[in-house]
């Protein structure tokens, strides 16, 4: 597997009408298996990589907004390619300084392994999970046991 890579990345939605950049590393990265999840991809699970706002720009075009009640009852605030509908990322409302962006949409997605898994009783049933790593039955309670995984993972500091 690669590296970390040099920040600042980044990414964009399939026709190229929005782009966007990350400054920095993310706190973490996971597999989401909740229903929406596997509904909005169009298969087993989703990544989500969790970033600092601060360290998130789109660098070009303007996303679609909508707001959706997961199933964990909390709104989160989509954000899609109004062209082309690629789903990007998210704004948490529950966290308003972070960014849950969709890693497969980097140009270069080879380093975003994920080290956890939430919504794990909503999974399909022939999906395997390594049980050693973080896992959750449904919305963690807190993501910093994904986080830790994360910095251990790559070796960086807390």
């Amino acid at each position: 597997m690669a590296g970390l890579p040099n920040f600042p990345v980044e990414g964009g939605c399939i026709c190229g009408a929005v782009r966007y950049r990350v400054s920095a590393p993310p706190l973490g990265i996971y597999n989401c298996h909740c229903k929406d999840c596997q509904r909005q991809s169009g298969v087993a699970a989703s990544a989500s990589m969790f970033l600092r706002k601060a360290d998130f720009a789109v660098i070009k075009g303007e996303t679609l907004v909508f707001d959706k009640r997961a199933d964990s009852g909390r709104i989160v605030r989509q954000h899609a390619c109004p062209e082309c509908h690629t789903r990007l990322y998210n704004e948490p409302l529950s966290a308003p300084d972070a960014i849950v962006l969709k890693p497969g949409t980097l140009d270069d997605n080879s380093w975003t392994k994920p080290v956890g898994n939430i919504w794990t009783e909503s999974r399909a049933p022939w999906v395997e999970i390594d049980w050693s790593l973080p896992h959750f039955p449904g919305q963690a309670p807190s993501r910093e046991p994904l986080f830790a995984a994360w910095r251990e993972h790559w070796g960086l500091a807390s």
